[in-house]
């Protein structure tokens, strides 16, 4: 046991040990009135004479015993471990806080401040008496008037300029990083990549922290909210600070934007706070208010990113407690809630919605609960219904799904692949020899292009015709509770702890070989038991009706934007594009969507696994190639012997006056782009994708070209600041 910060006291002829101490907490636990924290258990009791004795007070008098709750999560930052050393430190600026009178690894003894819990006589989202709200403001100044050199030393990563607010915000996000996301993420880094918060989020943060004024640091207490302020029953002072263990040395500004955050002020109120915080920083510390305007976004921005890993994680947590339908729209709510404050300091580009929400809390729920006796939730989540359609193989039986769906919810974030349409989530079923991924549709996804086949029978298709196509096997197919579509295929990564590798700056020339070969060999799988009615003359003519629907069915925003930035209308366009022909080449199963991120690198003559097939369709084979050629970067040389390969080794009947036409897909696929892409631009919608925001950051060129295609003038009347904004 640590020395105590007052002399042993002596009982008889004896001084006080650690075991009077700990007899005192028991006595605390079993008669104390408890005020429990987030951090801590907290006890107040009344001493009797023995333990008054100990502890050099009067008979009756009110202490804290404070018991750390080592069940709770590590979601805060902390500076110094020690918070008798820092109530030691501010005794003689703050001699109304609590008093460390003896502390333990296992518990601290506080003298008990006098009052009530402002919490208790104004709740949160009530407005704070203006009186309140200076005394407030008097406190955080007052705080700095506490000296460095009593304070405990700082980390050895602290900002050596003690004005750089820059340097404190970066260091304050990499601490957060270091101790709230870092040991957490083992538990709960699946759920959050299934969230779409990536793991480098608050790195990310910490580089983007902009110039800001040099602001005099100071002693902050940076948990100052309605439970941690006693208002005093004398009344001088008014108010006093309790809870000093997440104490800092830093910034004043970041006090203000915690203290604004936590204390759920109404929002009118809130310039008010700012104001009086103002006006007593001026009087003790005036270069403390340089740059507020400007800078305390910044601080109250940082406040909402590193919120969203406790926030979520104490969401999850509260549902292994209860479970129930009410415990789970609660939860929801507060992640959705989280991530709304988060999305824009973080920069997420989509905030998944309450359904997508709830059925990552349920995954990860029921891979816990699977540990526990009584397991009633994970039976649950075990339970599936096999969708008929697709008959399971022999190699993969009921079980293996079982396995899969309850290890899902436990996977690692580096196991969890989020994309625009769906959640994949890698793992090892025991006894199956290949890893498998576990794919769902995310529920608020939507894409503007169509698919016309079903996924699992194109690849069962694939599987079943002796062809050089590598393609995941689909294994399952189904619906799990409560209502959860999935679908489980091989997995074709390199290896299962480590990302799949994609060709995003192009094709090396033996994989432009290898996809080639794999486009050459689709043409001998049947497409009739997919599409029977597919290979009719004119698939030029069904893929303008397609590209014009889809014109035609975008959101008014949209066509409003595109009106602007002078593309057609959808009946302007099916005018436009009816002007030209195209050659009719013998039909055959096309992938469709043959952007780099359906590509994974591979160490065989194949070179390339080409998944994602739900945009799958039957039409001219010299589609596919050209847009994939469109969709990845692709350097002449390597379209050109793309092209020469794949010419010579399709009979003349798929290829004929291909040299004709692949401009005119080309063109067609780049108007595409400048309805979709500015659709994108418009409603955010799969923005966090990379291959999508590689086509928005290019907007500007694409418009460009596919208006000179439709032949029609630039439009003069644009906006220039919009124009710029594209470009």
């Amino acid at each position: 046991m640590g020395a105590p910060p007052i002399p042993r006291p002596v009982v008889g002829e004896r001084a006080a040990t650690g075991a009077d101490y700990r007899a005192l907490v028991r006595h605390a636990i079993e008669l104390g009135l408890p005020c429990n924290g987030h951090h801590n258990r907290n006890y107040v009791v009344a001493l009797p004479p023995r333990e008054a004795l100990l502890l050099g007070r009067e008979p009756g008098t009110s202490v804290t015993v404070r018991v750390p709750r080592t069940e709770a999560l590590q979601v805060v930052i902390r500076t110094w471990s020690d918070e008798a050393e820092i109530l030691r430190a501010i005794r003689g600026v703050l001699p109304h806080a609590p008093e460390c009178l003896v502390k333990d690894d296992a518990f601290a003894i506080h003298s008990y401040v006098e009052g009530v819990p402002l919490s208790s006589v104004c709740g949160n989202g009530k407005p704070v008496d203006t009186l309140l709200i200076k005394a407030l403001a008097g406190l955080l100044a007052q705080m700095t008037q506490v000296r460095r050199g009593a304070l405990p030393p700082l980390p050895a990563l602290w900002p050596s300029n003690d004005t750089d607010s820059q340097g404190f915000l970066r260091t304050l996000a990499h601490l957060a990083d270091r101790q709230i996301r870092q040991p957490n993420w083992t538990a709960f880094g699946g759920l959050f990549a299934a969230l779409g918060i990536p793991e480098n989020a608050l790195a990310e943060f910490a580089a983007c922290v902009p110039a800001m004024a040099r602001r005099p640091y100071s002693l902050l207490h940076a948990d100052l909210h309605r439970d941690n302020l006693i208002v005093s029953y004398a009344g001088e002072p008014p108010l006093i600070c309790v809870d000093w263990e997440l104490a800092t040395y830093g910034d004043p500004l970041h006090d203000l934007a915690t203290h604004l955050v936590r204390m759920q002020y109404p929002v009118h109120q809130r310039p008010e706070v700012v104001d009086a915080w103002a006006e007593a920083m001026q009087r003790v510390r005036p270069a403390a208010v340089n740059g507020l305007g400007k800078d305390l976004r910044h601080y109250l921005a940082f406040e909402r990113a590193q919120s969203v890993f406790p926030d979520v994680m104490r969401a999850a947590r509260s549902l292994e407690t209860s479970y129930t339908q009410k415990s789970m729209e609660e939860a929801t709510a507060e992640v959705s809630r989280a991530l709304e404050a988060a999305a824009g300091p973080l920069r997420l580009r989509n905030v998944p919605g309450e359904r997508e929400i709830e059925q990552a809390l349920f995954r990860w729920l029921a891979s816990r609960s699977g540990r526990r006796q009584g397991g009633s939730l994970a039976a649950k989540a075990l339970a599936w219904q096999p969708d008929r359609r697709l008959p399971l193989p022999g190699d993969f039986s009921e079980t293996d799904v079982r396995d899969a769906l309850a290890l899902e919810g436990a996977a690692p974030a580096g196991r969890v692949f989020k994309g625009t349409a769906h959640l994949n989530t890698v793992l090892r079923v025991p006894g199956f020899e290949v890893p498998v991924v576990i794919r769902r549709k995310l529920p608020e996804a939507s894409r503007r292009e169509w698919s016309f086949l079903s996924e699992h029978a194109v690849l069962r298709a694939i599987e079943e015709t002796p062809v050089s196509v590598a393609a995941p096997r689909v294994l399952a197919l189904g619906v799990s509770f409560p209502n959860y579509h999935f679908a489980i295929h091989t997995y074709v990564g390199p290896d299962i702890d480590r990302p799949p590798n994609h060709p995003v700056h192009g094709l090396l020339p033996h994989e432009a070989d290898g996809l080639v070969d794999q486009l050459c060999a689709l043409t001998k799988v049947d497409y009739r038991q997919l599409d029977p009615l597919a290979g009719e003359r004119g698939f030029y003519s069904w893929l303008t009706d397609q590209l014009v629907t889809m014109v035609a069915a975008l959101p008014r925003k949209s066509q409003q934007l595109a009106r602007h930035l002078g593309l057609p209308d959808a009946a302007r366009l099916r005018q436009i594009l009816s002007r030209h022909r195209a050659s009719h080449r013998e039909p055959s199963l096309l992938h469709g969507d043959l952007n780099p991120w359906n590509l994974v690198r591979r160490d065989d003559a194949l070179a390339l696994t080409i998944i994602d097939w739900e945009m799958a369709l039957v039409g001219d084979p010299l589609y596919d190639l050209v847009r994939h050629m469109h969709l990845t970067p692709t350097r002449p040389e390597i379209r050109d012997r793309m092209f020469r390969r794949w010419e010579r080794r399709l009979p003349p009947e798929y290829t004929r006056d291909w040299c004709k036409d692949w401009r005119l897909y080309r063109s067609l696929e780049i108007v595409r782009s400048a309805y979709v892409d500015l659709d994108r631009i418009v409603t955010g919608a799969g923005m966090d994708a990379p291959n999508v925001q590689r086509a928005v950051d290019s907007y500007a060129v694409t418009l460009a070209v596919a208006t000179g295609f439709l032949g029609l003038p630039v439009r003069s009347t644009v906006n220039p600041y919009l124009a710029r904004a594209l470009a």
